[in-house]
């Protein structure tokens, strides 16, 4: 009889499992043999800093990351850590991996010259827990490094808002972000945190939209801030934006987080002016099915037009493709009017019918119909000739009247 004590089970190896640790056995590699088969990436893009800065550097030699992996590189600011995002070389062995001309391609695309995008650097190494734990202990004095800068701001006076305090992994650099609308003099204020924190100190001015980049969280949406997601390169919106579209124009409802116009209007702006080159101006004069008329309104997405037509005011939609020239459109009115003027051919056929049926042979059998409309027209045959009869009569014989 078996023992219920579990712990006095004894465990047997199976052997399908022995099997597969040989390879020669086995149909597929395991993980860490896929790993150990792959080759070394020649170069790594990175992403880094609270801007999100974009990088593309060669390896030290022998790191094999995936995507998202946490390193260890040295940027033109100092020792960061960083974010790998992708590769641009062909013997990386990764689905992700793309090829650096498509690299180059997007970064035209996103912005050209203004893409934060940087080649000075190397990775070093594959980010260890004691190099994690380091930058969040880095990133927890954050707060006390800005209220002391701010306190710094006040006592001398500058007309400026410290934003917010990037440090890095080597400790090379802090950097403080500032907004201000003027230019400001703050030699004395870096001297002041360069002796408190033992560093090269940067003062980095920043805009609305870039303070949102550091400080803001999620907008109305309820997604992430797009500056803070993965715009790199933070272009103006106009009004005029907003009002193609037909957006309302309340400051609250199309204004983001930095108070200025939310840049997802700018995301479908090419759109709306390429389909808004299709529709006919204003006022125009357009042919449709019912008739000429003018242009009133368009649709730009539907790809629609409001006509109001010229004989009856109407006002109809009109897809862009049944359009037609205004002067050799349809005119609808005109054919019913045809339409009335040629009824008299139809009594032209019945009287036709009548006389047929008037210059048919006496033998031949005639409809109940037929005699009863005759019977009338005889009897004004015989009255005409008694009266033509007694005008004769008449005048042969005057003395008799």
């Amino acid at each position: 009889m078996s023992s219920s004590n579990p712990s006095s089970m004894q465990i047997v190896p199976l052997p399908v499992f022995e099997e597969d640790a040989d390879p020669s056995r086995r149909d597929a590699l395991t993980l860490e043999e896929q790993l150990d088969k792959l080759e070394a990436p020649e170069t790594i893009v990175v992403k880094f800093g609270a801007l999100k800065l974009i990088g593309e550097y060669k390896q030290a030699g022998g790191i094999k990351a995936g995507c998202g992996s946490k390193l260890v590189a040295r940027t033109h600011r100092g020792t960061e850590l960083v974010e790998m995002l992708t590769t641009t070389c062909s013997n990386s062995g990764c689905g992700k991996s793309i090829s650096r001309k498509e690299m180059l391609e997007y970064i035209e695309n996103s912005g050209g010259k203004n893409f934060p995008f940087h080649t000075n650097g190397r990775v070093l190494r594959i980010a260890t827990a004691d190099d994690l734990s380091r930058m969040a202990m880095l990133r927890s004095t954050i707060d006390e490094q800005t209220r002391s800068a701010r306190l710094l701001v006040e006592e001398h006076r500058l007309s400026m808002k410290i934003v917010d305090v990037e440090p890095i992994l080597g400790e090379e650099l802090l950097t403080f972000y500032y907004l201000s609308e003027d230019r400001v003099d703050f030699r004395k204020i870096v001297s002041d945190l360069a002796s408190k924190y033992s560093t090269r100190i940067e003062m980095r001015q920043v805009g609305a939209r870039d303070e949102s980049r550091l400080v803001a969280d999620y907008e109305k949406c309820g997604q992430h801030c797009c500056c803070k997601g993965f715009l790199k390169v933070l272009s103006p919106v106009s009004m005029r934006t907003a009002k193609q579209q037909k957006q309302t124009l309340d400051p609250k409802k199309i204004s983001g987080r930095c108070g200025r116009l939310m840049c997802c209007l700018r995301y479908e702006d090419q759109t709306y002016r390429e389909l808004k080159k299709n529709l006919p101006h204003k006022k125009t004069r357009v042919g449709t099915a019912e008739g000429p008329g003018i242009v009133i309104d368009g649709k730009i997405l539907t790809q629609l037009v409001m006509v109001e037509l010229e004989h009856d005011k109407r006002r109809i939609a009109v897809p862009i493709e049944e359009l037609l020239d205004p002067e050799t459109c349809p005119r609808p009115w005109e054919e019913v009017v045809v339409h009335k003027e040629a009824k008299p051919k139809n009594n032209r056929r019945k009287n036709s019918s009548k006389n047929t049926n008037k210059d048919e042979p006496k033998g031949q059998k005639q409809d109940e119909n037929v005699e009863g409309d005759a019977a009338p027209s005889r009897t004004k045959k015989k009255r005409r000739r008694r009266r033509r009869s007694r005008k004769r009569n008449n005048s042969e014989n005057p003395d008799k009247t």
